[in-house]
């Protein structure tokens, strides 16, 4: 058998983070009882193994060889990281009592597709996948981002099929609604974009051209400014697909959910920030 080349790697992720994460899965061992010696990796190289899969979407199979572990391990390794690190996302209310702290007067909210690998799950209308977005013209997961005024991404909802609009899937995000509600009724707004069209009431989205017809200088003012305030929300969706893994999931669609809180978490702890 042929020598295999050996080379170092630096995962640009701060050594802390990678400390949070493994406290947070020596914890989780603890809870559930895991005995001493029963695991093939320690909590450090778990941790370091899940970072890199989720940074640079490094193969579950390159993971395995790596840490001489067979492939299976390495699959469990990867969800077990993912379900603590998600239950350590904030929830919606959470995220806007601490807006609503920092002084913030408005919050951005947005969809964004997550793409997966092709994938066959019969919708509720005949010949369409339930996965399939006929607007991207892919195969992928909706999740709603709420970003601060700078598009620093503070919430994200659990995924929904990609054939959803964006108002089906806000609707379906538990408690979000709610907690738009006491926000606005503070004074402050949520802005969206037509997307959101039909949920006028609770966000503030730009004025729609009517058909046949031109807006308003008025209304196209308030559109500019509108754009300008909320475009920079674009910058939340960004930061999270930063992290490789989000690029083209290749596991389960449900998975998008918790990949993306995971993802949430990690670039809180990175920049030590939330809101």
């Amino acid at each position: 058998m042929p020598d295999h080349v050996i080379y170092t790697a630096v995962l640009p992720i701060p050594s802390a983070t990678a400390r949070f994460v493994a406290d947070l899965l020596a914890g989780h061992r603890l809870q559930v009882g895991t005995r001493s010696g029963r695991r093939a990796l320690d909590t450090w190289d778990q941790a370091v193994l899940f970072l890199r899969w989720l940074h640079d979407a490094t193969r579950i199979a390159q993971l395995a060889v790596d840490n001489h572990i067979g492939r299976s391990t390495a699959y469990r390794y990867v969800h077990e990281t993912l379900a603590v690190l998600a239950d350590q996302a904030p929830a919606v209310h959470s995220a806007l009592t601490a807006a609503s702290m920092a002084g913030y007067t408005h919050i951005n909210l947005d969809g964004t597709v997550i793409r997966t690998d092709r994938c066959s799950i019969a919708g509720p209308t005949r010949r369409v996948d339930l996965w399939w977005s006929g607007k991207h013209k892919a195969h992928g997961g909706n999740i709603q981002v709420m970003t601060a005024p700078d598009g620093w991404p503070i919430w994200v909802s659990p995924v929904r099929p990609g054939r959803e609009h964006d108002t089906t899937c806000a609707r379906a995000a538990d408690g979000l609604l709610q907690a738009v509600q006491t926000w606005n009724t503070a004074g402050r707004h949520v802005l969206a974009d037509l997307g959101y069209e039909a949920l006028d009431d609770q966000f503030v989205i730009p004025a729609k051209k009517p058909t046949g017809g031109q807006l308003t200088i008025n209304e196209r003012a308030r559109n500019a400014l509108h754009h300008a305030l909320r475009g920079i929300g674009e910058r939340g969706n960004a930061l999270l697909k930063n992290f490789k893994a989000l690029r083209r999931v290749s596991l389960s669609p449900s998975s998008i959910g918790p990949i993306v809180a995971a993802a949430l978490v990690i670039l809180h702890h990175i920049h030590d920030r939330t809101t």
